[in-house]
Formats: structure tokens, sequence, C-alpha cells
């Protein structure tokens, strides 16, 4: 095994239990998993899937949230070369019904709290035959820890190809129907070489996943990349509450630290009393790295956190079709703030106008992304991946600009895009505005139909909490900082906002209600 050259992960995932067979690999609650134990659990698992009569290419679901049986049952299913389709576990019944059918999953592995939805969302899936429960028993279902108990591995010598598709990860929906983005083993294996490439890990090192697991910045850098290195997991269930994680954060003593803005934004405000500053610095000396992805990543966060903390917080930029990495900010280095960074190894980018015109340095326009951790295409809808994929170029849809030094800056979602009497404005530069005024905590910007400007800009606000502000004062602060077209004509103000699992915020939803 030492000698072969790693050509899938079912590999990567061995060579690392071969390697570090008594280093703990998972952390969960009190549990400590070593890469030994996981490897074999594992492998007991996907000869058991195979007793069902799971074959190759068959799509088996992941329906749970943060928990070791997500990644036990994650490699049982590539290893017996069938496709994983984790889903995010927030879903209702018609959206994960259609996840299920539109992907013709197998079978499930979900908890018993799951059961309920699951049931109803079969009616309407029927390649749906087996339904694996990680935490009890109930009728018509079977056991995840039954299964493996009654399974003998059966060493066989199968080789993955690197072409093979590993998982189907289902895009957010946010604009419509979910597209399942095939991503193969050498989609994964390429993404996680070039992070190693871009950050210093190693086997030394403790990952925090506090993220969701079924999401792809998750899966890649909080759970492939530290199994390639042979680096512990500290696997947080949920997010909330928020003093959990940092309790985990200290007491696992967790070197690299994966999340999103807000969790970023929570932590760079939170108040910490004087007399406690150093105390709180000396327990997280530990962190090495925070890396943040997902959602953009407000410059004003950036700098709060880092001042509190002294600890890098890079930001990077990905997308599920690309496995998920594009660019990262390197950790050592010139970091640019606001900017994604650089496009990591093996990545390459530019940026092209709507005629499809490579554009020069500054200059506005539609990200391309090519590499060998570009997608093999949309499940079961060719016409989608053909708008999206094209001489080997993968659209992203963000408008975007490259710098002197190539480093990129997002400007805004090409479908985001306002279109006021012929002028575009982008949301986000609104956006990034209103956040910088004192009272504002969160804001999205939308474009509404308006007959006589085609559309306009209109603003959701979310204060600070004990602070006021009217719509009047928002529009005045605007006119200061921003051309005249681009001043939303309303502005509302909410207490929340609807968002997807990583914390994006789910701007269709703002306009429908």
């Amino acid at each position: 095994m030492r000698d072969r050259l790693v050509e899938n992960l079912t590999m990567m995932f061995e060579k690392s239990a071969e390697k570090f067979p008594d280093k703990t690999a998972l952390f969960f609650l009190d549990k400590k998993i070593s890469y030994k134990e996981l490897y074999h659990t594992a492998s007991r698992l996907g000869q058991g899937l195979k007793n069902l009569g799971i074959k190759k290419k068959d799509k088996v679901a992941l329906f749970l949230h943060n928990t070791p049986e997500f990644i036990v049952s994650y490699f049982a299913i590539i290893n017996i070369e069938t496709i994983c389709v984790p889903i995010n576990n927030m879903l209702k019944e018609e959206e994960l019904g259609f996840i299920l059918k539109d992907s013709g999953a197998k079978l499930i592995i979900s908890s018993v709290a799951n059961l309920d939805i699951i049931n109803s969302a079969k009616m309407k899936s029927p390649d749906l035959k087996y339904t694996v429960i990680i935490d009890g028993l109930a009728p018509n279902t079977f056991n995840f820890y039954e299964i493996i108990e009654r399974s003998i591995i059966k060493k066989e010598d199968v080789l993955i190809k690197p072409d093979e598709v590993a998982s189907i990860l289902y895009t957010s929906g946010t604009t419509g129907n979910p597209k399942g983005a095939m991503l193969t083993h050498k989609n994964f294996l390429s993404n996680v070489k070039s992070c190693i490439s871009s950050i210093d890990v190693s086997e030394k090192d403790n990952f925090i996943c506090v993220l969701p697991m079924f999401h792809s910045f998750a899966f890649t850098v909080c759970i492939l990349l530290p199994l390639a290195v042979g680096a512990s997991i500290t696997i947080i269930e949920h997010v909330r509450p928020f003093r959990r994680v940092i309790r985990n954060i200290i007491k696992k003593k967790i070197t690299v630290f994966i999340g999103i803005p807000a969790i970023f934004n929570v932590l760079a405000h939170m108040e910490i009393p004087h007399v406690f500053t150093s105390r709180v610095l000396k327990l997280i000396d530990p962190i090495k790295l925070c890396i943040s992805g997902a959602a953009a990543l407000p410059t004003e966060v950036l700098k709060a956190f880092e001042n509190k903390f002294r600890v890098p917080l890079v930001e990077g930029y990905g997308l599920t079709e690309a496995s998920p990495v594009v660019s990262l900010n390197p950790a050592r280095g010139i970091r640019k703030p606001g900017s994604v960074g650089l496009p990591i190894e093996g990545v390459e980018v530019k940026i092209v106008d709507d005629k499809n015109n490579q554009l020069t340095c500054n200059e506005v326009g539609e990200l391309l992304v090519k590499g060998d951790n570009i997608m093999k295409g949309y499940f079961n809808n060719d016409a989608e991946t053909k708008e999206v994929i094209k001489d080997n170029w993968l659209y992203t849809g963000d408008i975007a600009k490259l710098d002197e030094d190539g480093y990129i800056y997002i400007v805004d979602r090409k479908k985001d895009m306002i279109n006021v009497r012929g002028f575009n404005v982008y949301p986000v530069e609104i956006e990034k505005v209103l956040l910088k005024h004192p009272k504002i905590k969160e804001a999205a910007v939308v474009g509404i139909a308006d007959k006589f400007k085609g559309e306009v800009p209109k603003a959701f606000i979310i204060l600070k909490e004990n602070e006021m502000l009217s719509g009047s004062e928002v529009i005045k602060y605007l006119r200061k900082n921003l051309a005249l077209f681009k001043i939303p004509k309303f502005v509302e103000f909410k207490q929340t906002f609807p968002k997807t699992a990583t914390g994006k915020i789910l701007k269709r939803q703002l306009k429908e209600r």
C-alpha cells in the first residue's frame, strides 16, 4: 500500500489508517476513535451494505447531523464502489423527497428522529428500499450497529478508478430545484492535495468540525483534509449553544478552526472582561489558523477578530461544483482584505465578459475556473451541465475581478445583479456599505420589479441589540457613500433572516415574503 500511488479516497483513508493506526482520528463528546477503529468499522459496514444488496454505482443517502457515523458511513459507501449522497438534514419532506427521487438512492442512513419525514418522502422515491437507523430500532428499518456486528470483512482487491463518482452533492437550491454535482475521487483528491500545499497542516493538528458535514466546504476541509494528513477531527453536533464550541476549542486544543463569517462575527464581538483577556488568549493559544468560507467575510469582521484573538483569519472561495475550494488568502505572505485570495495549486481562473472575451486586470466579469477539481457534471441534467461547463471551464455565475497580483475579488453573484435603467447594480456593494454602519448587524439587498426603472434595490436590515434606526436615516447614510442609482428605494427592518445551513442568506425567500 505504501508504494502505490493514491488514486482514490479509499486508498487515501487506508494509507492514513496504516500509518497512524493508534492515533485518535475523531473526538466526539467523550469518545475517542482511532484511525484503525474508524477504518475497520467502515469496512465492516461496507460489507454489511453489500450483504443487504447494495451494488456498485448504487446511491446511498446520508441524512445525518454531525456524528462519527457520518464519516463511517461515507467511507463504507465509497469503499464498495457505491455513490454517497449527503443530504442537508434540515430539509423538509418535499425537499428530501426530490433529492431521493432525483438521485435514485436505494438506501438511506439516518436517525430515529427523522423517520416520519423519511417515510413520507419514501412515497415519492420508488428506488428507496432500505432505511438504516444509527440510534435505535424501528419497524421496517435496520440498525446501523447490528449491521456492523454481523458483518465479516471480505478482503477484495478492488481498484476504484480516479474518474469514478464518489459523491453527488446537491446545491442549496436557492434559485430553483437543487442540482446534483457529481464529484469524482480525482476531484476530491486534487482539491485536498492543493489545500495541503496552501496551508501548513500535519498529523499534529486537530481540526474542529462545527459546520454541517453534508456541506462541500465542511466535507473537504474539515473531514477529507485532516484524514489525508493523519490529523484529528473534533466533531461538534451543533453550533449552538456557542459556549459548547468554545469549551471544545479549549479542551481539545484545536489548532485549525474552520468556520463561516457568522461564527467569526460572534467571536469578534463577544464581550470578554478585560481582566480575563490574557487568560482567554492563553487558552486558545494552540489555534494557529482560522479559515472562513461558504459566504463573504466582511473586512470589519476580519479586522475585529484578528485584533481580539491575534490569530490569522484567512478567507477562501469555492463552490460545490469545484469540490469546493478555488482560492485562499495565503496564511503566510500577502493577505489582501476584501479579496478571496489566490487560486490554489492546480486551479486556473479567468474573467470573461458576456461575449466570452477574456478581460484584463481589474475589469469586472464572470469568474471561470478550470482544474482537476471541477465536477464531472450534474446528475441526470446534461442541459444544465452544458450551460456551466464549456471547454473544461466552469462558469461560476460569480461576478469578479483579478488585480495585478492575481488576487480574486468577488463583486457579486451574476444572478443577483440588479439592472436599474440599464445600470448594473451589485447588491454586495450596497451591503458592504450598510455593514459599516455602527448600528447595523446584518444586511441583504435584493432587486424588486419597478414599472419605471425595471428593477430597484430593496434593503433588508437587522439592527444590533438595543439600537434604533429609521429607513430615512439609512437612505441618508447611503447617499453619502453610493451613486444615486444604487440607493435602495425601500428599506425593511427584520428580526431574523432565512438562511442555509452554512449561513448564506436566502434572498429569494426575502423577496417572496
